[in-house]
């Protein structure tokens, strides 16, 4: 059976990093901690539990950082994990019988990584990562900020899902301190670095600032396809609260030259004709969302919610200011049975119930048809 050595770079994780390890210990043959300046109990935690643990001077980059810790490792494959990630007890199963079967000749096996949540706990937003990288071949870390490692050789591609659980917020600037040093300095950034830089603008509501770096990136035929196309989202929000509309969705349709449209785009594009009190345009485009194929090329970012509870909840919206009370409830009920216990949904049921009687869910109406996808079958 391939071994396996879990590698983690932390700081001031004592809250997590004990329940953190204890989901790992029959997973990893080695575990090896390096610390890059804790200054509370999280090396004596470490201690306990860990093989080897080690200091690691913090040089404001991540894949510096990993890239030490991965240089200890002893085993097969060297495998990361942050601190507040959790894996559940059914993914733990799924991990074991991977790492039973795992091939030698295998260069690295990518993982789900669940960053997101909806009301009820499930994952939204899910992502695929690396997350066993095979030991001694000569792969390293890149990128100071949101580091990754380039994915060849022999990939196996796994279904089990990793989920991002934070407990706590960590400096919300230090990404973009980072960001701002290296162009400080004129260090070169490719276009996946832009992408983040671009975005941790956006989140720090330095709109102007973020939407021309982004529009770099989507303009950028070089760079890969799925940063282009969630470049052209997020420069389209930036438009957004400039108050520029016509913009925005000039910048969402721009994406459809890298792939056809995602169903991210299609609801941001609905939100906006909402905006604009379009509701019919709108309407059309939350349909599109829930008729939009699944990514065909792994790796790009995936709001779940976009493809189903989003989309139908919207089109409640839509129908019930068109005046089709019906198929606004309807989609009420499709929203639903995504998120039963959406506060949401039961509000507009209340609406509803003032207007005419909730339909049974078996009784779907004449207009089921507009909702099938293209090759007839169910949208759901």
């Amino acid at each position: 059976m391939a071994t396996i050595s879990l590698c983690m770079i932390v700081r001031d994780e004592e809250e997590v990093l004990e329940e953190c390890l204890a989901q790992v210990k029959d997973l990893a043959d080695e575990i090896i901690i390096v610390d890059t300046g804790s200054k509370d109990r999280t090396k004596e935690i470490a201690a306990r539990i860990a093989d080897r643990v080690e200091d690691f001077v913090w040089q404001d980059d991540f894949a510096a950082a990993r890239n030490a810790a991965f240089a200890l490792a002893r085993c097969d494959f060297c495998m990361w994990l942050d601190a507040d990630d959790v894996i559940t007890e059914k993914e733990r199963k799924k991990f074991l019988k991977v790492k039973e079967s795992l091939d030698l000749d295998i260069d690295v096996v990518v993982m789900d990584y669940a960053a997101g949540f909806g009301p009820d706990g499930r994952p939204n937003f899910i992502y695929p990562r690396e997350r066993l990288i095979r030991n001694g071949r000569g792969y390293r870390w890149e990128g100071r900020v949101h580091e990754t490692i380039a994915i060849q050789g022999r990939v196996l591609r796994s279904s089990v899902v990793i989920e991002h659980r934070k407990k706590k917020v960590n400096d919300p600037d230090r990404n973009l301190r980072i960001y701002e040093a290296m162009a400080a300095r004129g260090e070169e950034m490719d276009a996946r670095s832009r992408l983040y830089y671009g975005r941790e603008l956006y989140q720090h509501r330095r709109y102007e600032e973020a939407e021309a770096l982004l529009i770099s990136v989507l303009r950028d035929r070089e760079a890969w396809k799925e940063y282009r196309i969630d470049a052209s989202l997020n420069a389209a929000c930036c438009a957004s609260f400039l108050g520029k509309p016509e913009e925005a969705l000039e910048l969402l349709f721009a994406s459809f030259s890298a792939d056809l449209p995602r169903a991210e785009i299609c609801c941001e594009a609905g939100r906006i004709w909402m905006e604009k009190g379009d509701y019919s345009s709108a309407a059309y485009w939350f349909e599109e969302a829930l008729r939009s194929p699944e990514p065909r090329e792994e790796g790009g970012f995936v709001r779940e919610e976009c493809r189903g509870y989003i989309p139908w909840l919207q089109l409640c919206v839509c129908w019930d200011r068109l005046g089709d009370y019906e198929r606004a409830q309807w989609c009420n009920e499709k929203a639903g049975e995504i998120y039963p216990e959406s506060p949401q949904v039961e509000y507009n049921r209340e609406y509803f119930r003032g207007i005419m009687p909730i339909q049974e869910a078996s009784q779907e109406p004449v207009f089921l048809e507009k909702y099938a996808r293209k090759d007839s079958e169910s949208v759901l």
